[in-house]
């Protein structure tokens, strides 16, 4: 039997916010590299000759792998630690993305698919840097931690506003050959700056069992379901958005045009994630997760009607980011307090897997669901009202909780033992 001991409240956490913004721009590359693809679709489409079908699945490549390794990262966190898994994402990531400069060099469509399953290694960073960023604070501020680390999502807007910019000024070889330097760079100033916490302590447990014990969770199913239309809805409107606006608002909006709005869109769910966590920390996170799904339900049956192209129609795009972002932060907050200490990572690696796949399928729906003779996607649309509605059920029905200090006799609702008696350094034993 293993028991894992729950650090004292005296544990020293200084340097924490240093680490989790070194933590931050981690992610920040590794979501620049991750996105790299989405924002020269029009180039690619041109090229190699792409009907809607070819281009979703181009966007949904990367995202599906991006999801699913999260699983994986996550477990190998809690037993490596995210110093060591920081620098192997990122180092893994660089010949993905010389693969893609690769296959759009000479203009080879299965070459970019295979590249675009590689380039998901990338997006796996989110699970190494949730656990880390959780184990700098206590576990009444994690909500604040994990929406400051969440905040290097900023990625996707410095792929979606500088990678097309950077094509046309430089080409595009050299873009994909700074992206891959940025990469080295960063993993180089993770190897030499970032430090695990003090309170983290390294699980040995196989990677199967760990996986398994965390979908044995409750809290692990239910917020999967909420992060899915969370993260979800945003990785696939930070995805697919150039492509709906360049089709939908076509004689107004270029690939440029369309990379500038989708940055802003990734801008405006990036401020909202960290202001989530906090006032998930403060009011709880079922308030802001409800008042986020009501937020996106609303903004995507604006949405839907197609408005034209203005003030009304980029309100609506930056309203739903922000709820988005609001959800994502506070179903974060949600886990820390509910999760035994040594399953977090774990946990945190299915659930964020969960908010991936939530990614995957929209563009796939977007495509298969395009009416031309109508120019319309409002049938894909109207089934993230409905899905989001659905999460608004789910969300009601589940129990609030709010993290508390260490040293408390605070037990995760979903630990699979009775709460231990209070204790200066009380054990949890699994």
């Amino acid at each position: 039997m293993t028991t894992m001991t729950t650090p004292p409240a005296a544990t020293d956490l200084r340097g924490g916010l240093r680490q989790v913004i070194l933590a931050t721009i981690a992610s920040t590359a590794g979501f620049w590299a991750w996105m790299s693809i989405a924002p020269l679709q029009a180039i690619y489409a041109t090229q190699m000759g792409l009907d809607q079908g070819q281009i979703s699945l181009m966007l949904a490549t990367p995202v599906l792998v991006g999801a699913l390794g999260r699983i994986v990262t996550g477990a190998l966190t809690d037993r490596f630690g995210g110093r060591i898994m920081f620098t192997a994402v990122l180092l893994a990531s660089v010949p993905a993305v010389l693969l893609v400069a690769l296959a759009g060099t000479i203009n080879s469509y299965p070459l970019l698919l295979v590249s675009g399953f590689a380039l998901g290694i990338a997006g796996t960073i989110f699970a190494v840097g949730i656990p880390f960023s959780g184990a700098w604070y206590e576990l009444s501020r994690r909500g604040f931690a994990t929406g400051i680390f969440g905040m290097g999502m900023i990625g996707t807007a410095v792929s979606a506003f500088a990678t097309p910019r950077l094509a046309e000024a430089i080409g595009y070889l050299p873009t994909h050959f700074v992206i891959a330097g940025t990469l080295v760079v960063v993993a180089i100033a993770a190897w030499v700056f970032l430090r695990d916490s003090p309170a983290w302590k390294s699980s040995a447990q196989p990677l199967l069992p760990k996986v398994k014990g965390a979908l044995s969770l409750a809290i692990t199913w239910q917020m999967s379901f909420l992060y899915a239309i969370a993260f979800g809805g945003f990785v696939a409107f930070a995805t697919y958005l150039p492509k709906y606006l360049t089709t939908i608002y076509g004689d107004d909006v270029d690939p440029v045009g369309a990379g500038t709005r989708t940055a802003l869109f990734v801008v405006a769910a990036v401020i909202a994630r960290p202001i989530g966590g906090v006032l998930a920390d403060r009011f709880g996170p079922k308030v802001i997760s409800l008042i986020s799904l009501a937020g996106i339900v609303g903004t995507a049956y604006i949405v839907g009607q197609q408005p034209p192209e203005g003030v009304l129609t980029g309100a609506t795009f930056l309203l739903m980011a922000s709820a988005m972002g609001l959800g994502m932060g506070a179903v974060f907050a949600w886990i820390g307090p509910l999760t035994p200490p040594d399953k977090v990572g774990a946990v945190s690696g299915v659930v964020a897997a969960a908010g991936g796949l939530g990614g995957y399928f929209p563009p796939l729906v977007m495509g298969a669901t395009y009416q031309a003779e109508s120019n319309s996607y409002a049938l894909g649309l109207w089934l993230l009202v409905l899905v989001g509605a659905g999460a608004l059920v789910v969300g009601g029905m589940l129990r609030d909780a709010r993290g508390r200090p260490r040293g408390t006799n605070a037990t995760p609702l979903t630990a699979p033992v009775p709460e231990p008696s209070p204790a200066p350094e009380p054990s949890v034993h699994r």
